[in-house]
């Protein structure tokens, strides 16, 4: 498996040795204050991923979140960010999840609240407007396509709170860090980003 080696702390980019941050958060720091990703998104993962998510190889999934539940673990007792109280997974529009039959960012962070004791809410973040997918857009179309597509229906049990957004893939950034911008305006304390895995 292509584990990660060395990356930035708040991106989780790989990088040639670990740093706090890389030249593009530096530059222009993502709302979120640290990435988990322990692995790089290249083979075999690039295939079981999109097995998982798009093919239903629920058994991919479930290995996935045990990698990821186990890194999150690890990266926990070395006190790198604060431990947080609520697990976000990253919503679908209701269409798309309808036709999908499920979120793959939902079932990852169910695995891990089970492997960890951590609490799953994933209702207290919601994708509100069907977008484009996002594969095969530049970030500015990202950026484009995603905002406002976030809201927090119920913000009150955001208030203070330490939060983990859960996706499987991080890319661009885009996604997660619009995500993170909401629940932020909403009241969370802080946002940290737990992904399977980190494109170079």
């Amino acid at each position: 498996m292509p584990w990660q080696q060395a990356c930035c702390q708040r991106c989780a980019l790989p990088l040639p040795q670990p740093a706090q941050q890389c030249g593009r958060c530096l530059n222009a720091p993502p709302p979120f204050s640290h990435a988990l990703a322990p692995l790089i998104y290249r083979f075999p993962v690039d295939s079981l991923i999109p097995a998982f998510k798009y093919h239903g190889q629920t058994s991919i999934g479930r290995l996935l979140g045990q990698l990821l539940a186990e890194a999150a673990a690890d990266w926990l007792q070395q006190d790198i960010a604060p431990c947080p109280d609520l697990l976000l997974p990253v919503p679908m529009h209701r269409k798309r999840q309808a036709q999908r039959g499920y979120n793959q960012a939902c079932e990852l962070a169910r695995d891990i609240a089970r492997r960890t004791q951590l609490r799953c809410r994933p209702e207290l973040l919601e994708r509100t407007r069907s977008t484009l997918p996002q594969q095969g857009l530049d970030a500015k179309a990202r950026r484009q396509n995603l905002r406002g597509a976030f809201s927090c229906p119920r913000p009150e049990h955001l208030q203070g709170k330490h939060l983990a957004l859960i996706d499987d893939v991080m890319t661009t950034g885009v996604t997660l860090s619009e995500a993170s911008q909401t629940l932020l305006k909403a009241g969370a304390a802080s946002v940290q980003v737990w992904c399977v895995a980190r494109t170079p």
